[in-house]
C-alpha cells in the first residue's frame, strides 16, 4: 500500500510550485527561522509548506526541519540520497517505527507527498537540507513537557548552527510553535527558546474542514472549527492569538489526510 501511495505522491513536480500569496513577507534578512504551526493530519498544510520551501530556494540556502524523531535522521538521509524513487520508498517503508507506524497525523499521505517533493527539490538544489528535530528525550518523572520543548528548541538551534548561511523552514505542531508560555499548561514552547528577532511563527489557522487525528473515541477524520475568515488565503503577517504567533497561514477549509500504512 505504501508503494502505491508514494507513487501517486511522486507525480507532484517541485518545479511546478504553487505560489503562496504573501509569502514574500517572510524573506527578511534578519529572519533565520520561519515556523509553521499546524494541526497534524490535513492535506493542505504540508502541500503549502512544500510550496513555501520551493519559494525559499530562490532566496538562498534552505534547511527544512520536520517534526520527526531525531533517530529517524539516518533514514531521512538515505531517503534523500537514494538513487531512485523506488529505492527511496523502500527505505522509508522499512523504517520499523515512527510516524508512519504509530500514526498521529505526521505519517499521513500528505506528509509522504511532502517528503517526496523535498527529495525532488534536493536533486535540483543540492544545498537543501532536511532534518528531523523531535528529540528522543527519555521521560523522567518530575520533568514536564517544557523540558521536551527545550530539547526541541536546542535541536533547531543546533541545525541552524550547522548550516549558518541557511534559512530554516520548520513544520511543527502548533503548540510547539507559540511564542508565549502557555499558562494553562505551564508549558514553555520550543520557539520561545529561539532568538526572538530571528523568528517568524505562523499559525495554520482553522477555517473549517477536517483533519485526521486520534482522540479518545478513536482515530479518523475530525471536524475543525471555522475559527478564522474562511475566505482568507495565504501568509498574513499580523499578530494572532494575543501575540502567540506573528501571523497566520490561511489555506481555507482543510481535508483530512489519512495514514500511509507500510
Amino acid at each position: 500500500m505504501i508503494a502505491s501511495l508514494l507513487a501517486a505522491a511522486a507525480l507532484a513536480s517541485p518545479s511546478a510550485c504553487t505560489p503562496v500569496p504573501g509569502v514574500e513577507a517572510l524573506w527578511k534578512e534578519e529572519i533565520r527561522y520561519v515556523v509553521v504551526g499546524e494541526m497534524h493530519g490535513t492535506t493542505e498544510t504540508p502541500a503549502a509548506f512544500a510550496d513555501m520551501v520551493c519559494a525559499a530556494r530562490d532566496q538562498g540556502p534552505v534547511t527544512v526541519a520536520l517534526e520527526f524523531s531525531e533517530s529517524m535522521q539516518p533514514t531521512l538521509d538515505a531517503f534523500m540520497e537514494a538513487q531512485s524513487e523506488e529505492a527511496a520508498r523502500a527505505i522509508l517503508a522499512a523504517y520499523p517505527s515512527g510516524p508512519f507506524v504509530h500514526h498521529d497525523g505526521r505519517g499521513s499521505v500528505a506528509m509522504l507527498d511532502l517528503l517526496l517533493r523535498l527529495r525532488a527539490m534536493r536533486r535540483e538544489t543540492p544545498s537543501l537540507k532536511v532534518v528531523a528535530f523531535a528529540p528522543d528525550s527519555p521521560y523522567v518523572p518530575g520533568f514536564s513537557q517544557s523540558y521536551y520543548d527545550l530539547d526541541m528548541g536546542h535541536r533547531l538551534a543546533t541545525a541552524a548552527r550547522e548550516a549558518p548561511d541557511s534559512r530554516m523552514l520548520v513544520l511543527v505542531g502548533n503548540m510547539h510553535a507559540q511564542r508565549k508560555v502557555i499558562e494553562s499548561w505551564s508549558l514553555t514552547p520550543a520557539v520561545v527558546h529561539l532568538p526572538s528577532a530571528e523568528v517568524i511563527s505562523l499559525y495554520a489557522v482553522q477555517q473549517g474542514g477536517t483533519a485526521w487525528n486520534c482522540r479518545r473515541e478513536g482515530c479518523g477524520p475530525s471536524p475543525l472549527p471555522e475559527a478564522y475568515d474562511s475566505a482568507a488565503r495565504g501568509v498574513i503577517v499580523q499578530p494572532y492569538g494575543g501575540g502567540a504567533f506573528d501571523g497566520v497561514l490561511a489555506l481555507g477549509p482543510t481535508t483530512a489526510s489519512g495514514p500511509a500504512e507500510p
